[in-house]
């Protein structure tokens, strides 16, 4: 027997990336898996990879930072399976790194709305339907950047929303546990994804300090980047009973790069 045998889970930003490798390890793991993105043929994709495995999967397509857009997911979940048990709050940006001076308010609440907004919406739409399932496991996908490293130039919006993404965390295990509902996140450092497709750096440099490291700054690995697969295993691990007393807990994920800058 699968270890989610039976459990309904959302992954958010699951087109690609760190998203689609969680989407595809709760399938192997038993769970039935809706995959959601704005895209709606990379979403697809991972549906059907998952089903072609043998699991269970339903693709589809909303924006986070849309409250009726998210409200209406979750009655659609509710309506099809009856249940939700898990949730994954992966999708975000990384927006425009610039200096502060330079980065304009729009920019500024683009990044906002997608990464802290985009994730209220995901756990507030969720939480009843995880209460009425008798609890569950939220897993957000946060950063090493604005929770242990503040070393990349230009990135203060994003920072700031993964920031507030762990302080998020924290302050609900505490509200939801009551609930019967544990909330984690992740913190990947450097990892093979495309969300660099949703970064726009201008004169980032600018607002960089000189840094010098050893020869590779991922000592685990001598440098190179982690794999999705590496998120999503911690994130398989978070959501399963075998994290049963484990809430309001960051883990990051990163070979140690964070440590060394």
């Amino acid at each position: 027997m699968a270890i989610l045998d039976g459990k309904v889970a959302l992954v958010t930003g699951a087109g690609s990336g760190i998203g689609k490798a969680t989407a595809l390890r709760l399938g192997r793991d038993g769970a039935t898996v809706i995959a959601i993105s704005r895209t709606r043929d990379e979403v697809e994709a991972t549906a059907a990879e998952i089903e072609h495995a043998g699991g269970k999967a339903r693709a589809a397509t909303c924006d986070i930072t849309d409250d009726a857009g998210m409200k209406a997911l979750i009655a659609e979940i509710l309506g099809h399976f009856g249940r939700l048990d898990i949730v994954v709050a992966n999708a975000g940006i990384n927006g425009v790194w610039a200096p502060i001076e330079d980065l304009a308010p729009e920019e500024w609440d683009k990044t906002i709305a997608v990464n802290l907004r985009g994730t209220f919406l995901t756990i507030h739409h969720a939480v009843p339907a995880l209460e009425a399932a008798g609890g569950g496991a939220i897993v957000v996908v946060s950063s090493i950047n604005g929770t242990r490293t503040f070393t990349s130039p230009g990135a203060t919006a994003y920072s700031a929303t993964k920031a507030g993404q762990l302080a998020m965390v924290k302050q609900l295990a505490l509200e939801l546990g009551q609930k019967k509902i544990r909330i984690n996140a992740v913190c990947p450092g450097a990892i093979e994804s495309d969300i660099e497709d949703s970064t726009e750096h201008r004169e980032s440099e600018e607002a960089g300090i000189p840094l010098h490291f050893p020869e590779g700054d991922i000592p685990l690995t001598e440098g190179a980047k982690g794999k999705p697969g590496d998120v999503a295993d911690v994130i398989a691990f978070l959501v399963s009973d075998a994290a049963r007393h484990v809430t309001g807990s960051p883990v990051w994920i990163d070979g140690g790069q964070s440590l060394l800058r």
